[in-house]
């Protein structure tokens, strides 16, 4: 039978909703012992294992597409290596798509590395290797990540194997990130881009590397490059028509808002690559745009409430967006009691429609900060607001006398010692 025709055939059954007779015609091709001579059986049951793979995608059948992907290994062994790195890799990327799988992903692909391991396939392994520390990044587990890109990258700088470094040293430098350890995740960026000045690199991996360092430029405040690097990512994301182009575009938004540039947003919005990808994402970032534009912290959280998941799952929208909200909020509360020496904390809350308790806190650490002098009286449940004080400059002169005092000793010591 042909191979159209054996896959046209489990096709057909699976269309017609007869999916465990497509099942069953699916597995019983891979079952068929063949050699490495034999190249029509072979294609067949490659064929055969993507469209197994994606059925058990489509069905969202995790542990089914487990279980082929560990059954499949026989079949593997007597076909092309570069072949099998490209199987392999569409079989576990075939898990992304199957709702609360990534733990069995990530399963399957360490065990696949450990067999590529003990079968010397060392380019297969270390291409699960880095697929495996992105899933790790993905699910947060930075524990197991970090050991195993030092792992990595010991081996691929002996093989001077620079695309697959670039790759690892971008993630290495998005888990430093992750975890706060900045210093480290600037010195892996640069590493990266090190080893892809060296190679051609492929303009979504160049359009990675221009996102990560948007991203820790707006960790430094440098909102103004980050810009620059984040139209960059959108440039190269939507040459490729890859779906991140939208998130470059939310950060892109971002950056003008931090830099109280609010009202550049609708300007950008209708560029010629925003106007591709508006949607709730765009329409989240207008939202906060608009609300700090009026100042409103009120505007703020209805943005927040009502475009939750795309403001608040993203840890990097997230996290400037609070810092933002800080200062909005700090902004507000210096604008109210500016006229008072002496008012009530809960008149202040009620000015910024915010709870009591978290007034208190947010005046309290700006005392402490020194935004303003003043003091909280508790028990009165006020606040008051003393004078700037008038830095004392008696202290600061008197050093400064006695310092030309001593010069004027010492010269006069050197020169009574050259007179005797």
């Amino acid at each position: 039978m042909a191979v159209e025709q054996t896959v046209a055939g489990a096709n057909a059954a699976i269309e017609a909703g007869n999916v465990v007779e497509g099942e069953a015609i699916l597995k019983s091709i891979l079952e068929n012992k063949t050699s490495q001579e034999d190249e029509a059986t072979l294609k067949e049951q490659e064929a055969a294992l993507l469209r197994l793979g994606q059925l058990y995608k489509d069905t969202k059948n995790a542990t089914a597409l487990a279980d082929t992907v560990r059954s499949s290994r026989t079949f593997m062994a007597s076909i092309a290596k570069a072949k099998t790195a490209k199987l392999i890799r569409t079989l576990i990327d075939y898990f992304s798509e199957i709702p609360g799988s990534s733990q069995i992903q990530i399963q399957v692909t360490k065990e696949n590395a450990e067999w590529a391991k003990e079968e010397k396939r060392i380019f297969l392994k270390q291409n699960l290797e880095t697929k495996l520390i992105g899933l790790y990044f993905q699910a947060k587990s930075y524990r197991e990540a970090l050991p195993l890109i030092d792992q990595l990258l010991k081996e691929l700088k002996k093989l001077d194997d620079k695309m697959i470094l670039t790759e690892v040293h971008l993630l290495e430098s998005k888990v430093n990130h992750a975890i706060s350890n900045f210093p480290k995740a600037k010195a892996a960026l640069t590493s990266a881009r090190t080893a892809a000045n060296s190679i051609y690199c492929p303009p979504t991996l160049q359009a990675q590397l221009d996102m990560q360092s948007g991203v820790l430029h707006a960790e430094d405040k440098d909102y103004t490059t980050g810009y620059s690097y984040f139209f960059e990512t959108l440039e190269g994301f939507a040459l490729q028509e890859d779906p991140r182009a939208t998130l470059a575009l939310k950060y892109m938004l971002l950056c003008k808002i931090m830099l109280n540039l609010s009202e550049d947003v609708n300007a950008i919005i209708g560029g010629k690559y925003a106007t591709k990808y508006a949607g709730k994402d765009v329409e989240a970032m207008k939202a906060v745009a608009k609300a700090h534009e009026e100042r409103s912290l009120e505007g703020f959280e209805e943005a927040l409430r009502t475009y939750k998941d795309e403001l608040s799952n993203d840890p990097i929208i997230r996290n400037h967006l609070s810092a933002l909200y800080d200062t909005l909020l700090e902004q507000n509360l210096l604008r109210i009691i500016e006229p008072y020496s002496r008012v009530e904390i809960s008149h202040v809350a009620k000015e910024v429609r915010q709870p009591v308790r978290e007034v208190e806190l947010k005046l309290s650490q700006m005392i402490l900060d020194k935004v303003f002098h003043g003091i909280l009286d508790q028990g009165a449940g006020c606040l008051v607001v003393f004078d700037e004080p008038q830095e004392d400059k008696t202290y600061e002169a008197t050093l400064e006398t006695l310092k030309h005092v001593g010069n004027v000793i010492d010269s006069l010591y050197k020169k009574a010692n050259k007179m005797t």
